[in-house]
């Protein structure tokens, strides 16, 4: 997909907390599995700011050190729904290969990449996506 759409420089990839987890594991993925890096992931030689990556919790820190900062207590700072009112990354795993779940993986998923976006919206002074605009496909 993100080869087939979103190829060039133009687009931006977000996500909490994905330069420490998402990217880097999505990239080691699709390397061990012989599947070729899209543009968007192929940051070798790339200078900090041609990488078009943003991490919600990267932006929340302004810049200093501190520790973690968790999407569910920035939902909750922002009025955002929270994505972990039934699961949370930790889970993931006994739900795929316990509960053989996918179904509670991908709502849980769709669940957190419109939180991811909501929060960005409010971080930008932006109003909410209204759940009435949100389409899942």
């Amino acid at each position: 997909m993100l080869s087939a759409h979103f190829n060039t420089l133009n687009h931006y990839l977000c996500a909490h907390n994905g330069k420490e987890f998402d990217y880097p594991f999505i990239a080691r993925r699709m390397l061990i599995n012989g599947v070729k890096l899209p543009l968007m992931l192929d940051i070798a030689g790339k200078k900090p700011w041609e990488i078009t990556h943003l991490d919600t919790m990267e932006l929340w820190k302004f810049g200093d050190y501190k520790s973690y900062t968790s999407l569910e207590l920035l939902s909750a700072l922002f009025g955002i729904p929270t994505p972990k009112n039934d699961i949370d990354g930790s889970q993931v795993r006994n739900v795929y290969y316990d509960e053989k779940d996918l179904e509670r993986i991908v709502t849980y998923c769709q669940k957190d990449t419109l939180t991811v976006a909501q929060l960005l919206l409010a971080y930008r002074g932006e109003e909410m996506i209204k759940e009435e605009n949100v389409v899942v496909i």
